[in-house]
């Protein structure tokens, strides 16, 4: 679960690049000659709050670390990108699922290959002016899983800006697998090989580099809050609510959180989709809420560890019909892309499971808006509850508390 995992596929012979847990380039299928298909745009669900979306990418530097990954870096480099309520500003541009530089990274060694598949835009205005209307917002974190990129879970992001909430996605260099910074630059994945051992040192180094970049993150964010010198757009500085923080990430990102928590970084609400849990935070718990979201399967032995340890509010939810990518952008580019990509229903199903992705990607959004409103704004959130026939397809695990 902390790898990219089983590769589709699809007519392409997709494997795993040795080491990274990436897929690497794969073969064109055979087509008649003169067979030639446009590549498909893929689309986004547009989220259903009443409110419209902006975004910022911010250049960060940590001075008081080296980049741990690559020794020759004297200064841990991150980007990070700003999703927030905002007013209506229908003439600037959507910004790009993922950056020009990177995409090229990202579809030169991954399913999406730019023959096949045209990566889309979201519904985010590029620096468009924060709505002060409503005053501060609560933050939430994002942090991908492993070989991944701070746009993964894009249709999540986006729907909880859509009800209000600010998000702030993380790209973990070098252990992302392409990020792009300002110029052009793109650094890619660079971490060394590991197992699937829980304590394998690479694993457990690389949750530790996660959880100081995710402390770094949100004390630069409240120095810029406070100093106001940094510009950010117009409004942001005056609605980012730091007193109520959450934290949510997919696979290597989940655990992220958990860790983060454990650690003392200061975030009030944590929530874990279908990630394995490493280090202290395994043995020690936690007394803040915590949410589990997993794939159909039984498959992570940490969860069970650590559950009677969570001694705050706790829910594991099983969704039916998942598998591990069901919890990030390709619950929704697959199922657009199979036809193009030559796949069969089976193998589609293998990949993100049988669910239809369109419902798999709505009850996450419910859920989890749910689970946010609920500890980070005090409101009632009845389908964490138990049990609903309005979502059959959600399992609740080990009971409630």
């Amino acid at each position: 679960m902390v790898t990219t995992g089983t590769a589709l596929a699809a007519g392409l012979a997709l494997t795993a690049t040795p080491g990274t847990g990436t897929p690497a380039v794969a073969a064109s299928p055979r087509r008649a000659p003169g067979d030639f298909q446009p590549p498909v745009r893929l689309v986004l669900p547009p989220p259903s709050g009443p409110h419209a979306l902006g975004t910022v990418a911010l250049h960060l530097s940590d001075r008081s670390r080296r980049d741990p990954w690559v020794a020759a870096r004297p200064v841990r480099e991150l980007m990070v990108q700003l999703w927030y309520p905002a007013r209506a500003a229908t003439g600037l541009p959507r910004a790009p699922w993922m950056t020009g530089q990177a995409a090229k990274v990202f579809q030169q060694t991954g399913y999406l290959l730019p023959e096949y598949a045209t990566l889309p835009d979201t519904h985010a205005r590029i620096g468009t002016a924060a709505d002060t209307r409503r005053g501060r917002r609560p933050v939430i974190l994002y942090s991908h899983g492993h070989g991944q990129h701070r746009s993964s879970s894009t249709a999540l992001v986006e729907e909880l800006v859509g009800h209000g909430y600010i998000v702030v996605t993380i790209d973990h260099t070098f252990d992302a697998g392409q990020v792009e910074f300002p110029g052009g630059r793109v650094e890619k994945y660079a971490m060394p090989p590991f197992t699937a051992e829980d304590d394998d040192p690479v694993i457990l180094k690389a949750v530790d580099v996660r959880v100081a970049d995710t402390r770094f993150v949100l004390e630069e964010l409240s120095r810029r809050v406070r100093g106001r010198r940094d510009p950010l757009p117009h409004g942001l500085g005056d609605i980012l609510d730091l007193s109520r923080t959450g934290m949510f990430g997919h696979s290597l990102g989940g655990a992220t959180a958990a860790s983060a928590m454990a650690a003392g970084v200061p975030i009030a609400a944590g929530a874990n989709l279908d990630g394995s849990l490493f280090g202290p935070v395994v043995t020690k718990g936690l007394r803040k809420p915590f949410l589990l979201m997993s794939e159909d399967a039984d498959s992570n032995p940490s969860w069970p560890e650590i559950w009677p340890r969570l001694r705050g509010w706790r829910r594991h939810l099983r969704l039916t019909g998942t598998r591990h990518f069901s919890y990030t952008d390709y619950e929704t580019f697959m199922p657009q892309a199979a036809s193009r990509l030559g796949a069969t229903d089976e193998q589609l199903a293998e990949f993100i499971g049988p669910l239809d992705g369109a419902r798999g990607i709505d009850v996450q959004r419910h859920f989890l808006l749910a689970y946010f409103d609920l500890h980070l704004r005090g409101h009632h959130a009845p389908i964490l509850e138990g049990p609903s026939p309005r979502y059959p397809e959600v399992r609740f695990i080990g009971g409630v508390k």
